[in-house]
């Protein structure tokens, strides 16, 4: 992919002023002079933050200044992680926190940079983005929108989305949210669990230069949610709205209402355990999961998460390319909550050229680049070098997340972006709304590594028997509570599903679901999900280690390999490929990419078979379909197997399901069965 870099090697140590200005030295020195605690190195924290938990949450507590009714004393209760509940006896509420930087704010702060393929780069001041949600928040209090009535979105990546949001959450009522790209069947598979009241809504989006009609699809939405009331309509493009069957106020409107003081309106601080927002998993098997966070939850770690893991305050400015449909658009939001400005970007991330993210971060003073490796990968193909294009003088972090990052990714930024650059992969998902494993601006950047456990987060690595692993692969658990872990999945009366998401394997220990290692030093790798972990002869296997030697042979565009156990002990691995479009398949290509496999992993990473296929399945979010393509050639029928709804190709999954049916394939499976 670029130069040459071994795993692990030492990439970039920061110099005394990146160290001094960091906000976690800020944190370490409050805590010496307040609390009286001394700490050498990061990893001395981490152990006081997850071997107290009680003195290192209220010490975040205290340190953020949380604004709350109520007596903060008990700060967790509840006898095991499954039933963990956070400062029970406080209200509070997340939009507050994030609306009080208006308070300290100059008059002409930037709080938001938003464009879209539509729309040119604008901004919007912190006294503009307050009172635009005080002003729709005002008009929801009276269409008869309250504390835990659900508000979902069908909208795109623009402010109109943020301020919903940021008023819904302010006046108690919960946040839900799809991308405008999520097709009809697939929003109802997640709107349908929530019973929504108010429903915020767009005719349309832009992708790569072409208008997406969304109006159909918001007909069958709200014709098939028999719990909504009312819709508020976004004209985000030029096409005009049909009729609504319910009562229907444009967005423009509830931003003409009067203006509301800041002094003159209240947030609904609410109880502990009161739901802020409703995330849900990819949906690539069965019903989405209708994963609910707390205000409480969300404000301690987002303060954390975004204030100390991720070196964000005043002056900083956020991008991470996303769609409202993934927790990543809540993470950018919330790095508001520190004071920091939001980067938004609606639209394809290469439309006016590849290079076209890396411009908007140089005109917007961007500091902290956010993307996935995929998206790195097609820049390297596309040769971009983005510091002979842009002044980049701003940025002092990248942020990669979606996937597992490889050596060669991080060497990428430092060869073609900047030599001085903090390059911090982080990992954790929409199940906590954050991070389990993070960056720590205060140490060294090696490559492929990701450098810590986060603070707070009792992660660990063990083996099948539970025992904790260094320097060896294996699932990445969490054995403390932490905050930000899901209230509850909506539906789920008993809390067995959630029981079985995350606790039936260790018991009252979360496994995440990751297959991961921890070295000496206290750095971690993520090998991809444990679920799609490929486990040959009792030898598991992570994904990344097929896929990262395929990096270096040219022809090779993508790859995807799955493993399938078969009754007698055996296993069928085969790997799909895809070939840039000048290669062709030939016995010579194949004996190089064994060599390759067998080199620079082992003999037991060469698959049974290649298979040449006309695309490799992604969901929209970027992610491998690696579980849902190992269904289906295990027999799982397709509609169980995969939903179309949420491939980036949903085209892919014809043929995927043509290759199942192959007459050897099923011999495979009646071997199986």
């Amino acid at each position: 992919m670029t130069s040459a870099v071994q795993e692990g090697s030492l990439l970039w140590t920061p110099d005394a002023a990146f160290i001094e200005q960091a906000q976690l030295t800020r944190f370490m020195h409050w805590l010496n002079d307040d609390r009286g605690l001394v700490f050498s190195n990061y990893e001395d924290l981490w152990r006081w933050s997850v071997d107290d938990l009680d003195g290192f949450w209220r010490a975040i507590f205290d340190y953020f200044a949380i604004a709350a009714d109520g007596n903060p004393e008990t700060v967790v209760a509840g006898d095991t992680m499954f039933l963990a509940r956070w400062f029970p006896d406080i209200r509070a509420n997340y939009a507050e926190h994030v609306l009080r930087h208006e308070a300290r704010a100059a008059a002409d702060e930037i709080a938001l940079y938003h464009s879209t393929e539509i729309r040119p780069l604008s901004t919007l001041t912190w006294a503009d983005l307050g009172g635009k949600v005080r002003a729709v928040a005002t008009r929801l209090r009276a269409m008869g929108i309250g504390p835990g009535d659900m508000v979902v979105s069908y909208m795109p990546n623009v402010p109109e989305t943020a301020i919903a949001m940021l008023a819904v959450t302010a006046i108690g009522a919960i946040w839900s949210s799809a991308a405008p790209e999520f097709g009809a069947a697939m929003v109802l598979d997640r709107f349908r669990q929530l019973e929504p009241k108010l429903a915020f809504v767009c005719n349309g989006y832009s992708f790569n230069g072409r208008i997406f009609d969304r109006r159909t699809e918001v007909a069958e939405i709200i014709a098939n949610l028999p719990s909504l009331e009312q819709v508020i309509r976004l004209d985000y493009v030029d096409l005009e709205w049909a009729p609504c069957t319910l009562p229907a106020t444009g967005f423009a409107e509830l931003l003409a209402a009067p203006a509301v003081p800041r002094e003159a309106f209240r947030y609904e601080r609410v109880a502990a355990d009161a739901p802020l927002w409703v995330l849900f998993s990819s949906g690539t098997t069965g019903l989405p999961k209708a994963i609910v966070h707390s205000h409480i939850g969300m404000i301690l770690e987002q303060l954390k998460n975004m204030g100390l893991s991720c070196n964000l305050g005043p002056g900083k400015r956020m991008f991470f390319y996303t769609t409202t449909g993934w927790m990543m658009w809540n993470s950018v939001i919330s790095a508001l909550i520190t004071g920091a400005s939001a980067v938004l970007y609606d639209g394809s991330p290469t439309f006016g050229g590849v290079d076209m993210l890396w411009k908007m971060a140089a005109a917007t003073g961007t500091t902290s680049f956010g993307a996935s490796p995929t998206l790195v990968k097609n820049m390297h193909a596309a040769g971009i070098r983005p510091k002979d294009i842009c002044d980049l003088s701003k940025l002092d972090m990248i942020l990669l997340g979606g996937a597992p990052s490889t050596p060669e990714t991080f060497r990428w930024f430092y060869d073609h972006v900047k030599e001085d650059l903090w390059v911090s992969s982080q990992s954790g998902g929409t199940d906590l709304c954050s991070g389990l494993v993070t960056g720590v601006a205060i140490q060294p950047v090696y490559a492929g590594e990701i450098q810590a456990r986060a603070l707070g987060i009792a992660a660990d690595v063990w083996d099948d028997a539970g025992n904790s692993l260094v320097d060896q692969e294996g699932e990445l658990v969490v054995t403390r509570p932490f905050p930000s872990a899901p209230l509850r999945f909506l539906g789920d009366t008993d809390n067995s599903r959630y029981h079985d998401s995350y606790f039936s394997t260790y018991p009252d220990v979360w496994r995440h679901g990751d297959l991961a290692k921890i070295n000496t030093r206290g750095g971690v790798y993520i090998y991809g999900r444990s679920d799609s972990t490929l486990n040959r002869y009792g030898v598991r296997i992570g994904t990344g280690e097929i896929y990262r030697p395929l990096d270096d042979i040219a022809e090779v565009d993508d790859a995807l390999v799955i493993c399938c156990e078969l009754a007698d002990g055996a296993f069928y691995m085969p790997l799909f490929l895809t070939l840039r479009p000048d290669a062709a398949w030939t016995e010579a290509l194949e004996a190089r990419i064994v060599s390759a496999l067998r080199t620079k992993a082992s003999p037991r990473h060469v698959p049974d078979a290649f298979v040449i296929a006309p695309g490799i399945p992604y969901t929209l979010t970027g992610k491998k379909m690696e579980v849902p393509i190992r269904k289906l050639i295990m027999g799982v029928p397709a509609e169980q197997a995969a939903s179309r709804d949420i491939m980036a190709r949903p085209e892919l999954l014809d043929w995927f399901v043509q290759f199942a049916a192959r007459p050897e394939i099923a011999e495979r499976r009646r071997q199986k069965n």
